[in-house]
């Protein structure tokens, strides 16, 4: 049995870290199984082959339909970490030097750019997260010939905070510059509506994971003129930017999962309500720092931090009263750090006692209700043993 639980309503444990994963949806489970059956090769010209090609077409359709793109912009990666990967290395054989990356992006982008063995130039962000428009247009209005092609990356929504970024306007300044951006929607998908069209983003990274569907399988979609130099040679798939045997079942599940979301964007935005109340029921009974609260935030994701009270110790005590949560991006094999993200934000005191709350498709009021009701649970036991300990 699955500890992802899809909504308590009780009393069992409540899963509230759906920016690490989320639990898959009905759908994606029921398409992947439908999927496994058929066994052909999607490069087959046989019957087999030919139903899992239509396999692989339609969730094609489904996920650019998520993201308002083209069906053959859509090219399918192992994840949102191969999706970055691949328009990162596709901008550097492009002649890209110094490419600029935002401060507060994910490892899967900022150490990609790093590999490159190119100087690579921080964009700073405020202290609500946002990142600096006034820097990258100074940036740019100093760009050289000697810096090579003009190439940004930058998310749509963080993956710690929440925070939902201006593409569309970093989008004009570095298109204004003839450049090109690159966007992370890997944590946006499927929680906010968003039309590649209206961002102009260059390519866009997506995750099936994160959405409802099954891990190891992601996407980058690309805009008009994009051009790809594919990292994974061998065969002519995908259009021949990604050798190798298309996953037909995990497509499957994300193609299913996308349409899923899609379906229910309209009634997501009811996180918001519930995870501000929590946030004011914390507010008013502890010492809480907000981060992000006073701009545009994903509705499901609330962080903060509480001084003295350290990220790993709330995360294991709240996982052992039911609830579970984490200490920011869960991608270094189970190592809790301090948070770079706050760091850029100007919180390093802050950085390694922030967790992050994350509901998702499944999550409900009474989900947010509890972790409020647990947390404050937690604090109120921790700050007694910091007073006996002060004494």
């Amino acid at each position: 049995m699955s500890l992802l639980r899809q909504g308590s309503g009780g009393q069992g444990p409540v899963y509230l870290d759906y920016n690490a994963t989320a639990p898959i949806r009905p759908e994606a489970a029921e398409a992947i199984a439908r999927a496994l059956v058929i066994g052909g090769n999607p490069s087959s010209v046989h019957g087999a082959g030919r139903a899992a090609r239509a396999v692989v077409e339609r969730a094609r359709i489904e996920v650019a339909a998520l993201v308002g793109a083209p069906d053959e912009a859509v090219t399918f990666t192992s994840g949102g970490t191969e999706a970055n990967a691949l328009a990162i290395e596709s901008a550097f054989a492009s002649g890209v030097r110094r490419p600029l990356i935002g401060l507060t992006e994910h490892a899967s982008v900022m150490d990609n750019a790093l590999a490159g063995r190119h100087v690579v130039e921080g964009w700073p962000v405020g202290a609500d997260g946002v990142a600096d428009l006034d820097w990258l247009a100074d940036r740019l209005k100093r760009w050289s010939k000697d810096d090579g092609p003009v190439f940004a990356a930058m998310s749509l929504a963080n993956n710690e905070t929440g925070v939902i970024q201006p593409v569309a306007e970093a989008a004009a300044l570095v298109h204004e510059a003839g450049g090109r951006l690159h966007v992370d929607a890997v944590q946006a998908a499927g929680k906010i509506a968003i039309a590649m069209g209206e961002l102009d983003a260059d390519t866009l990274a997506l995750s099936g994971h994160k959405l409802g569907g099954p891990q190891g399988v992601g996407a980058l979609v690309s805009g008009p003129g994009a051009v790809l130099s594919r990292r994974v040679h061998g065969g002519g798939q995908e259009r021949g930017r990604r050798a190798g045997t298309e996953n037909v079942a995990g497509i499957a599940g994300f193609g299913a999962a996308a349409s899923a979301a899609e379906r229910d964007l309209p009634k997501f935005g009811a996180q918001a309500v519930w995870r501000n109340a929590a946030q004011i029921r914390l507010a008013q009974d502890a010492n809480v720092t907000v981060f992000g609260a006073t701009t545009r935030r994903l509705p499901s994701v609330l962080c903060f931090a509480t001084p003295g009270f350290a990220a790993e110790r709330q995360v294991m005590a709240l996982d052992l009263d039911g609830v579970m949560v984490s200490a920011g991006a869960a991608c270094s094999s189970g190592k809790v750090t301090p948070s770079h993200v706050l760091s850029a934000m100007g919180f390093e005191k802050l950085a390694n006692q922030a967790i992050r709350v994350s509901g998702g498709w499944a999550t409900t009021e009474d989900d947010w209700k509890r972790f409020a009701e647990v947390w404050l649970g937690v604090y109120g036991r921790m700050a007694a043993r910091h007073r006996a300990t002060a004494a």
